[in-house]
């Protein structure tokens, strides 16, 4: 017999997580995300491990902030999750072939190297005085964090570690730790919209 819309586990999963449940997004992310990954490896078969990881990471972290718009009378969680996934692909690779338009090429006699390119300026006073208030209220979603992910997201956030010497400073296998951090971020940006509601 086929389930009727919104009475499946993972419609229930959704609706606490829209609720605010971090753990139940924690269990979305557990049951889709190696689904997800072969689901863009199939479709960008030309990048590598780290950018399917980073493209799976940031669809999972805007599902999150719109897990509201999630209707499970139109669409399962999964399709719209790939819906995401697929956008966030070519957003994706759209910045990077941006970034990469940036850079100079420059040949010289030893090889080719590859350097900034022009019209980097230093940041302005009120630049400055944004980055601080945002930095601080970095910190502050942090420090909300559950235990799991506080002390990565601090080390990995604030520390600028990277994830092998959190790895090796935590005792942590190096892919827990890129769980945590990825899952921290999601958290702290769903910490950041709820704060600009109130």
């Amino acid at each position: 017999m086929k389930e009727a819309p919104g009475s499946r586990p993972i419609d229930s999963l959704a609706a606490q997580a829209a609720a605010g449940d971090a753990r139940a997004f924690t269990r979305l992310w557990d049951t889709h995300v190696e689904a997800l990954k072969a689901y863009l490896h199939g479709l960008l078969r030309n990048l590598d491990d780290f950018y399917i990881d980073d493209i799976c990471s940031r669809s999972f972290e805007k599902a999150f902030r719109q897990i509201d718009s999630f209707d499970n009378t139109k669409s399962r969680f999964f399709t719209w999750l790939k819906t995401i996934a697929h956008n966030t692909a070519l957003d994706t690779l759209e910045q990077e072939n941006r970034l990469r338009s940036k850079y100079v090429r420059i040949d010289d006699a030893a090889g080719a190297t590859t350097v900034e390119g022009l019209g980097s300026e230093a940041p302005s006073p009120i630049e400055n005085i944004i980055r601080d208030e945002d930095d601080a209220r970095k910190l502050a979603c942090i420090e909300g964090l559950p235990d799991l992910y506080r002390e990565v997201a601090r080390r990995r956030l604030v520390d600028g570690l990277q994830y092998q010497e959190i790895a090796e400073e935590t005792g942590l296998e190096l892919n827990t730790v890129r769980t945590r951090i990825r899952r921290a971020k999601a958290l702290i940006e769903k910490m950041k919209e709820n704060g600009d509601e109130e």
